[in-house]
């Protein structure tokens, strides 16, 4: 790897700004501002605005990647510039000291101003989606008669089993169900309305676009205001319509949500990317802290899961917001019980060395249930986004209503699933039992009835997931995880009970319980969340923040270690990193290890199909014309076509705004000569040197250009390698640097050029040879015959409805029809993309890679390289 300075003979007398000078925005044009008769100071304030406004373009552009080489070059020259600035201002006004200091610190303590507001603004938000949450859950089975407005627990204080303030809607049990599926419906097809039409990027748990986001990656629109309005206000629908979906995932999205909405109050992450990175890696530890109640556990959750880079100073800031949140969430108190999520619960009892046999059994079943749902819920989300992804409001519908039918007649898949797992997690002394779950001759049925919601729940989280409403997957996950767990305490316990003078439970005393259901439902939990995840510490330390129990440490570690061993047998990535390459996000996963043995040059894209710029000779015509016809984000500046000799590389919005502001202010004719390199030396040699070049300090309005500078836009030293480089350190500079583009360059000559997408292509491309093709599978022919059948049914129920309601009321699935009344509005731009080249399978198709080179409004691919 080199940073540019290629050997060429022809041009020897040039010179090579130093490293200091990389940040393009800051280059020099021909003539310096101490030749031109400027200030120094007057010259630094006109580049560090236009630095700013080509931020503020570049704060909008869709579907791009962050150059954080460049990004942290120009943090640094602007700290200078403003150290200057406020050196001079406080100076004239003759008070350096007071004011300049309060201004420093100002300066300093921002990020501390950032994240205690945003952490503020992140704990009452949980509070008033848990009190919504729950009060929508329970009004599906009945309502209070003392306040409407209460929800079971609050109307019911102090009561375990009901009470007579708290009715059902009717004591006849069908007029119960069927109610039940009304409230099921509307709530679920409200979310999807809402999610549709105003924010369709609140849709899904988001973790996935999150940490791509935090890595640098630009999707516009996915983290502001009506995103986070919309998100808060369809989240509680979504979870109380009953819905197999949780609301910890989408916790840590209107968290970084309403991180971004306040810091672009401040100047400071208003325009510098990697700062409000910063932020934003915060901002998801605090949601995750607010969601379990676990401040340490949501701190090791994003350094554990979400950051790819993540420093002390981010690690304290994260903490400091995790714990201003709890703090918030924790005074508000909306359980009315100090607990900070429904959910917690303290253990009495110890555990025995013969329950490890048990617990390695449950951490087992936390690796298999992971590798299970991972692959067959990218499975549905493919034939979703195939078939379904204009019918979100109904698909919706019909989930809520499918779920509403299967769960209700189920005693643990009827109630909230986290008022499930507070019931499974409890002990069964102290009163606490729940329609005779702690009953030792129910103790078969309930056995059955939770297997039954184990199967049907991991039925419904495989289908439901991804669907167009707020949805996670922690608590789904967790919720079968307990009913799992509970379920084999309660054979554990029935086994001491038949074998009580056994060896095996020597260890048990006698007249004390010996096994403690509960315990085993928490650990179902812990096994099951890092399947699905691939997390490991973070959900130790967040169990242990559950319970507060230190004895149950080692138990857990020895069944989250079993499921991550497990999960090491299937293919590698939680469900999170298996959504980003399923959506064809350009997101390098530094926890990934490759050996591909190929070189760079077998990878990049070739000279030959990229647009280069040549130094001289370009007409502003022949330019706009190739930014038209061109949809790449950035193009190389050679000395001509010919010999390629490379000189530097121009990003296509710095280009762009260069024209513009050109135009604005001076009057420029088709045939004007763009100049993108110009030293002296060589300035009376070129065609274009008869007329001197012009900088933006030297036009006047009234002046006739012909030939126009724009070289202080270009990088003279882009990030550049050699042809025979390994393409595995190449992955490690764009995972550690984070650059946008590598240039390719052999003795000074450019051969072509890689991005992250090239690189996944070929990732990708190895991958399915590996696995080796299988044209049209059975999984094709099922899909085809089921979205048949789909489509079928769906016409003869709107032809039902139609004939029901005299016309006024359409179902309709046929786009000759039309799409029907519950498939209007916009589309989620994630779904609107067309598949890219290269291909190799069915499966493969799906992986379209994003790399800037998509239309603005809807992401659409335009154009592979």
């Amino acid at each position: 790897m080199k940073s540019r300075s290629p050997s060429i003979n022809s041009q020897s007398t040039r010179r090579r700004p130093s490293l200091p000078g990389r940040a393009y925005p800051r280059r020099l044009s021909v003539l310096s501002s101490a030749e031109l008769g400027h200030d120094e100071t007057t010259a630094e304030t006109a580049e560090q605005k236009i630095e700013d406004e080509i931020e503020e373009i570049k704060r909008y552009e869709d579907f791009t990647t962050i150059d954080w080489v460049q990004d942290a070059a120009r943090e640094q020259l602007r700290r200078r510039a403003r150290r200057k600035e406020n050196a001079g201002f406080f100076e004239r006004k003759g008070r350096f000291g007071i004011r300049h200091k309060l201004w420093e610190s100002y300066d300093a303590g921002q990020a501390w101003i950032v994240v205690t507001l945003v952490g503020a603004a992140i704990g009452l938000n949980a509070t008033f989606l848990n009190i919504v949450t729950e009060w929508l859950s329970d009004i599906k089975l009945g309502h209070c008669t003392t306040a409407f407005y209460l929800n079971e627990n609050f109307c019911c204080w102090g009561a375990e089993n009901g009470c007579p303030e708290w009715h059902r809607w009717s004591t006849v049990w069908p007029i119960n169900y069927f109610l039940y599926f009304v409230f099921s419906i509307i709530f679920a097809s409200t979310s999807a309305s809402l999610v549709k039409s105003f924010a369709p990027y609140a849709a899904g748990s988001g973790i996935s676009e999150i940490k791509c986001i935090i890595a640098g990656f630009v999707m516009k629109g996915f983290l502001g205001f009506w995103t986070l309005l919309i998100k808060s206000i369809s989240l509680p629908l979504a979870i109380a319509s009953g819905l197999s979906v949780g609301k910890e995932g989408p916790s840590v999205h209107y968290a970084v949500c309403t991180g971004n909405v306040i810091s672009r109050f401040f100047d400071k992450y208003k325009r510098n990317a990697a700062k409000t990175r910063e932020i934003l890696s915060a901002c998801a530890a605090a949601g995750v802290a607010v969601a379990f109640g676990s401040p340490i556990g949501g701190v090791l959750f994003s350094l554990e899961e979400m950051s790819s880079y993540f420093p002390l100073k981010t690690m304290w800031r994260s903490y400091f917001c995790a714990l201003v949140a709890t703090a918030v969430l924790a005074a508000m108190n909306p359980f009315r019980t100090g607990q900070l999520v429904m959910f917690q619960v303290r253990y009495d009892r110890s555990w025995h060395f013969f329950e490890i046999i048990f617990f390695v059994f449950l951490g087992v079943f936390g690796g298999l249930y992971g590798a299970f749902v991972i692959k067959w819920n990218l499975r549905v989300q493919a034939f979703r986004k195939k078939h379904l992804s204009k019918y979100p409001i109904l698909e919706a519908t019909i989930l809520a209503a499918g779920t509403a039918l299967l769960c209700y007649p189920n005693m643990f898949l009827r109630i909230d699933m986290t008022e499930s797992m507070e019931i499974l997690f409890l002990e069964c002394e102290g009163g606490h039992d729940y329609d005779g779950l702690c009953d030792a001759k129910n103790r078969w049925t309930m056995a059955l009835s939770l297997g039954f919601a184990t199967i049907m729940r991991t039925f419904l989280v495989i289908i439901s997931y991804g669907c167009k409403v707020p949805a996670g997957i922690f608590v789904p996950s967790m919720a079968i995880g307990a009913s799992f767990g509970r379920m084999v305490g309660i054979l554990v316990e029935a086994l001491h009970e038949a074998f009580p003078q056994s060896r095996f439970f020597s260890a048990c005393e006698p007249d004390i319980p010996c096994i403690t259901p509960g315990t085993y439902a928490f650990l179902g939990a812990g096994a099951t969340l890092s399947g699905i995840m691939h997390i490991t510490v973070s959900v130790v330390v967040i169990m242990f923040e559950l319970t507060g129990a230190l004895t149950y440490i080692l138990p857990t570690m020895i069944v989250v270690g079993t499921t991550k061993a497990i999960s090491a047998y299937f293919p590698p990535g939680g469900i999170a990193d298996r959504m980003i390459s399923f959506n064809g996000f350009p997101f390098l996963d530094t926890k990934e290890e490759h050996t591909f043995h190929v070189s760079v040059s077998s990878v990049m894209t070739p000279v030959s199909n990229i647009t280069l710029l040549p130094s001289t000779g370009l007409s502003l015509r022949a330019l706009e014309a190739l930014l038209r016809k061109s949809s790449f984000q950035g193009f190389p500046v050679v000395e001509d076509r010919v010999s390629r000799i490379l000189l530097g590389y121009i990003g296509r919005t710095e280009l762009r705004y260069a024209i513009d502001k050109t135009k604005k202010e001076q009057s420029l004719g088709p045939d004007t000569k763009c100049l993108f390199f110009a030293p002296a030396s060589t300035a009376v040699r070129t065609p274009s040197a008869l007329t001197p070049p012009v900088t933006f300090e030297q036009m006047s309005p009234s002046s006739s250009i012909q030939t126009v500078d724009f070289s202080r836009f270009v990088d003279p030293t882009p990030l550049a390698v050699h042809p025979r480089l390994a393409l595995e350190t190449v992955m490690e500079l764009f995972k550690k640097m984070g650059p946008r583009v590598i240039l390719v360059e052999l003795k000074g000559h450019l051969m072509g050029l890689i991005t992250v997408k090239d690189c996944l292509k070929y990732q990708f491309k190895v991958e399915a040879q590996e696995r080796g093709g299988e044209g049209e599978s059975r999984t094709d022919r099922f899909e085809a015959w089921l979205w048949e059948r789909m489509r079928r049914m769906g016409d003869w129920t709107g032809s039902l409805m139609g004939r029901v309601s005299g016309g006024r009321i359409r179902l309709g699935l046929g786009e000759a029809r039309g799409e029907g009344l519950l498939a209007a509005g916009s589309q989620d731009p994630r779904d609107a993309r067309e598949s890219i080249g290269g291909a190799v399978n069915r499966e493969e198709e799906e992986r379209v890679i994003l790399d800037g080179t998509e239309n603005d409004e809807e992401g659409v691919e335009l154009r592979a390289r």
